[in-house]
C-alpha cells in the first residue's frame, strides 16, 4: 500500500478527505476535496475532474482504515494515490491547520 506521513504533505498537495459529512464538519484539512467513502464510487467522477492530471491524490480519513480502502481502489483504477498515515488525528496532533467551512479552527472526531 502506498503511504505518505502527514509530515511529508506540502502545503499544495492534492488531499482528498474520504470521512463522513459529521467529521468533517467538525473539521477538515484546508483546500481538500471531501467524498465520503459510503458516496465514493458514486461520486467517483467528482475526484476524476478535481484531481491534477498527472498528479498524486493524498487520501486521508480520521486514522488511516478507510482511506486506505480508497488508495487501494485508486490504485486498482490507474490513479497515482498514497494513503495519509495516521489520518487526521495525526495531521491535528502535529499542529496542521484544522477549520470549519466558516474558516473557524475545527477539531477532529
Amino acid at each position: 500500500m502506498p503511504t505518505v506521513r502527514v509530515c511529508d504533505l506540502k502545503d499544495d498537495d492534492f488531499l482528498l478527505d474520504v470521512r463522513e459529512s459529521d467529521e468533517w464538519a467538525s473539521g477538515r484539512a484546508e483546500g481538500a476535496l471531501h467524498i465520503p467513502i459510503s458516496e465514493f464510487v458514486a461520486r467517483y467522477g467528482e475526484l476524476t475532474e478535481a484531481a491534477p492530471q498527472d498528479g498524486r491524490v493524498h487520501v486521508i480519513c480520521r486514522s488511516g482504515g478507510r482511506s486506505a480502502q480508497v488508495t487501494m481502489y485508486l490504485v486498482q483504477q490507474g490513479i497515482d494515490a498514497v494513503n495519509v498515515d495516521g489520518g487526521m488525528q495525526v495531521w491535528e496532533s502535529e499542529g496542521r491547520p484544522v477549520v470549519t467551512d466558516d474558516g473557524q479552527p475545527g477539531h477532529v472526531l
